[in-house]
């Protein structure tokens, strides 16, 4: 049995260029073993008037994310893919969805703003409101899930570029859809890979918010910048670059003036020329975690603008208090009638 890839986790995230106030959020981490899932999440707070405790919700997002990344990576088994596979299309985004905007209501309820209780739940979770990408991989699967703008890319094994979960159509302007839509789990965009060969595994995923695609002039420079990366890890792995991607995120900003956030999982199938540990060693002797849709699901189905030439090369500098590291984890609403936008304007939260 071929060894499984290990993987090199990093995040970094930086403020916009004269902001106040980064509206970002990240949560990374995992090795990719069964009992140890890659779990890799980012969500934008809207910014602007019109959302002041956006910055709160992307970080409920991403702390929700995490958890529910690790319970979802723990119960990835052989046969089970099917019945899995239902569970993340439908199930799981509504309940991110469901927790997230009952997080906020609690939070609301615990700090109040000035509209205090005669505000309705509408105009609440409206003033949190965030998108959300998130990715898990586990022996075997790899899945993501998105809310909103921002960009999943994966590189392959044959050092091809791809955004699996694109959208269709370009959103309009600054339009975009987030956690603070009524039913927003119907908007979430799911992407689903087995993994049956070790070899096939990406050899990079990378999760970003939406200031690092915009700080190109096309999308061609934005999967440019992704190839440059991923070779630049190739060549040198994550310790050669790790001081590096503040300061490519930093240029970015400068171009996009947006919050800008990069999560990412650097395929490394050997550590010092031994070959990794094989995650699968522990698969079928890990515990039995508990379905998180509870006791009444029934059996287990049957089974089946930017020169990214020139920034790259930049000398290394460090940023501080870059979110990281995976924490512990912790009904019908009124629809609102349009999306929400990112216009990106500071205020003060109430």
């Amino acid at each position: 049995m071929s060894a499984l890839p290990t993987w090199e986790i990093l995040d970094t995230s930086v403020i916009g260029y004269g902001k106040k106030l980064n509206q970002d959020r990240v949560r990374s981490g995992g090795t990719g073993a069964a009992n140890d899932p890659v779990v890799l999440a980012v969500a934008d707070g809207h910014g602007s008037a019109s959302y002041p405790r956006s910055d709160v919700g992307a970080q409920f997002a991403a702390e929700l994310f995490a958890a529910k990344g690790r319970e979802f990576g723990a119960l990835v088994r052989p046969g089970r893919l099917p019945w899995l596979r239902d569970y993340a299309r439908y199930e799981l985004p509504e309940q991110l969805v469901r927790d997230w905007q009952t997080r906020v209501w609690e939070h609301w309820g615990r700090q109040p703003g000035p509209e205090g209780a005669d505000a309705s739940r509408e105009e609440v979770l409206r003033l949190y409101g965030s998108t959300l990408i998130g990715a898990v991989l586990a022996p075997g699967l790899f899945v993501a899930w998105q809310l909103g703008d921002g960009d999943l890319t994966v590189v392959d094994e044959d050092g091809r570029v791809r955004l699996p979960l694109a959208p269709e159509r370009a959103e309009l302007g600054d339009e975009t859809a987030s956690l603070c839509m009524r039913k927003a789990w119907h908007l979430v965009r799911v992407h689903w890979e087995p993994l049956p060969a070790p070899e096939r595994a990406p050899r990079l995923i990378a999760l970003s918010t939406d200031g690092l695609s915009k700080s190109f002039t096309s999308d061609e420079g934005f999967t440019e910048f992704t190839a440059g990366l991923y070779e630049r890890l190739a060549a040198r792995g994550l310790p050669g670059i790790e001081e590096d991607v503040p300061r490519w995120l930093e240029a970015a900003s400068r171009h996009s003036g947006d919050d800008t956030t990069l999560a990412l999982a650097h395929r490394a199938d050997r550590v010092g020329g031994v070959p990794g540990p094989d995650p699968r060693a522990t698969w079928a002797t890990a515990p039995e975690p508990a379905r998180p849709w509870g006791s009444g699901a029934g059996a287990d189905p049957a089974s089946e603008a930017w020169d990214p030439s020139s920034d790259l090369s930049d000398p290394p500098s460090r940023l501080p208090d870059s979110p990281s590291r995976l924490p512990d984890s912790p009904s019908d609403l009124p629809d609102p009638t349009d999306g929400t936008t990112h216009d990106h304007e500071e205020t003060d939260r109430p």
